[in-house]
């Protein structure tokens, strides 16, 4: 029988949830020695003028949306709160700078929220190690690393040409992968390098998936058996992304303070392909090369012509 919408993964508490908390704690208290601040007690004046200098500041470092400093809050409560202190999120201080922020960002529309580095390893913290589990953690990974869309990553094949409905096809070599796609415009090809770790890297993830799914030719993302054994040769449709990601989140635990509902319409398939632009810490021009336009026939393949995987974005990243 074939893998069905409501077949879902266990969900469990990440420990990589703490580790973004910790993350986020380690951020705010190297502020505060920056600026000669004592983080102790929890203090809503000194937590209001820290966000505010995260949403405009004044150093080179990238200003942060309002999601992302509640999702910071979320930690800096929770390690209080484990050190038997509680920081008051709902004081008037705090709250008039997460209104202006979203004054500021307001728009004529609510864009979706980019998956940042520790989101992603949150979510992919929440999977298991069965055979449905290492296809969903490769997906993530690589759709992460790639700055891929949903359509992309399931229209992969193992092989050049082995299926008509296929987008392109991946290859895998010493320093990473390369996919290679076909879009409206023509075709390019999106290096992803290796990770820093075997547990981090979307390379091992999809190699890992491959072995034991036993892949050797058609769609590399496909669907699995209701008991979890084997994979037939139906290729996973894109909205799979799309819940994948919502449920993982969900899972992860991010942004605790928000409704389900509300959590549920800040992520889509595209906050997975938006999160590598807005992470890697590597200069723009090294980021867009992964969408860069190659040629509007079949890419030739001469690997030597060129050099490959100067510049490791998945590294870059923090994967």
């Amino acid at each position: 029988m074939s893998e069905t919408d409501t077949d879902h993964a266990p969900h469990t508490t990440a420990p990589a949830t703490i580790v973004a908390y910790k993350a986020d704690w380690k951020h705010f208290t190297r502020w505060c020695r920056q600026h000669g601040l004592d983080p102790w007690p929890p203090s809503p004046d000194l937590v209001s003028q820290y966000i505010a200098d995260c949403a405009s500041p004044k150093s080179k470092a990238p200003a942060l949306s309002v999601f992302t400093l509640e999702r910071r809050l979320s930690g800096l409560a929770w390690q209080y709160a484990q050190r038997g202190q509680q920081l008051d999120r709902s004081d008037e201080r705090i709250g008039a700078v997460l209104a202006e922020v979203r004054r500021q960002h307001a728009g004529p529309a609510r864009q979706k929220m980019a998956v940042q580095t520790q989101d992603i390893l949150a979510m992919v913290g929440t999977l298991s190690f069965g055979l449905r589990d290492m296809r969903d953690k490769a997906i993530l990974l690589i759709g992460y690393a790639g700055g891929l869309r949903r359509s992309e990553i399931v229209g992969l094949d193992i092989r050049h040409g082995d299926t008509i409905d296929g987008h392109g096809w991946i290859e895998i070599e010493d320093q990473g992968a390369i996919a290679i796609l076909r879009g409206k415009t023509g075709w390019r090809e999106v290096e992803i390098g290796r990770g820093s770790g075997e547990h981090t890297c979307p390379v091992h993830a999809l190699e890992t998936w491959v072995h034991f799914g036993k892949i050797t030719t058609g769609p590399v993302f496909r669907q699995v058996s209701r008991d979890n054994q084997r994979t037939n040769a139906k290729r996973l449709n894109d909205k799979h992304v799309a819940r994948l990601i919502k449920r993982t989140v969900l899972a992860a635990g991010l942004h605790p303070e928000l409704p389900e509902r509300e959590r549920m319409a800040m992520y889509s398939g595209h906050s997975l392909r938006a999160g590598l632009a807005t992470n890697a810490q590597v200069e723009r021009l090294a980021a867009q090369k992964q969408r860069e336009h190659i040629s509007s026939e079949l890419p030739p393949r001469h690997p030597h012509t060129r050099a490959r995987f100067r510049v490791n974005l998945t590294k870059a990243a923090g994967l």
